[in-house]
């Protein structure tokens, strides 16, 4: 079904999974590369490590919550798939939470075996979780195109959404927005600057914009029209009041 036929059509999964992927690639760089003979180097990819598998429980939780209900009414066997694949992936979170774990307990002599096992089973992770986002975009979300309108789908959306604090829904778009491309981004931070108050503008963009590299900053500046300088103007005049 299609509300409209000059409107592309609601996508649940695409921004999210994008920033998903950036943020799985970057931690297997991290964890390889780590400097292992600097204090508290293991410690640091433990907590890396832990805090990707709690997002990734999150965020199965979400669709949980928010899109596999109407998966399962709208398109059964695709919701079933899913569900098997995320059974999969819990048990390759669990075995990379036990080893991040143990990690900061290796003895020194022991500990570059333990980081190198670490590292192998944070790339076994990706490989599963691409083929479930994989799956996901295009099986998930073409049989929800398929069965339900645009209406329905933003309506999913709009509750996910609704459930977030706004500290939260800041680190979604904190974590989401340097991976999509510079029209999308724009798109997504001027929805975001509307729908807040005006005299909040300023901050919430400079806030948006710490994830971003410097290219990517002044390439969104420049997307919406305002200077840079203007975001953080308008923080540190909102800091002085």
């Amino acid at each position: 079904m299609r509300s409209s036929a000059d409107m592309p059509r609601v996508d649940l999964y695409r921004n999210v999974h994008m920033g998903q992927r950036e943020w799985l690639f970057a931690l297997a760089v991290d964890v390889g590369a780590a400097d292992l003979a600097q204090p508290d180097c293991a410690e640091r990819i433990a907590e890396g490590c832990l805090a990707m598998t709690q997002e990734l429980r999150e965020h199965a939780d979400h669709e949980d919550a928010y899109i596999h209900p109407l998966l399962r009414e709208r398109a059964a066997e695709a919701a079933e798939a899913l569900d098997a694949e995320h059974l999969r992936l819990d048990a390759a979170l669990t075995a990379l939470d036990e080893r991040a774990r143990r990690l900061p307990k290796i003895p020194a002599d022991a500990l570059p075996d333990a980081r190198h096992g670490l590292y192998l089973a944070v790339n076994e992770l990706i490989s599963a979780y691409l083929a479930h986002l994989h799956a996901e975009e295009t099986v998930a979300m073409p049989a929800l195109w398929q069965t339900c309108t645009d209406d329905e789908l933003g309506a999913v959306f709009g509750a996910f959404k609704a459930s977030r604090t706004p500290e939260e829904s800041l680190t979604d778009l904190r974590r989401m927005l340097p991976s999509l491309p510079p029209a999308d981004r724009a798109a997504i931070v001027r929805a975001t600057l509307a729908a807040g108050p005006d005299d909040e503008a300023g901050g919430t963009l400079a806030a948006l914009s710490t994830t971003l590299s410097p290219r990517q900053r002044s390439r969104l500046y420049e997307d919406l029209g305002v200077p840079e300088t203007w975001a953080v103007r308008e923080t540190v005049q909102g800091q002085d009041r």
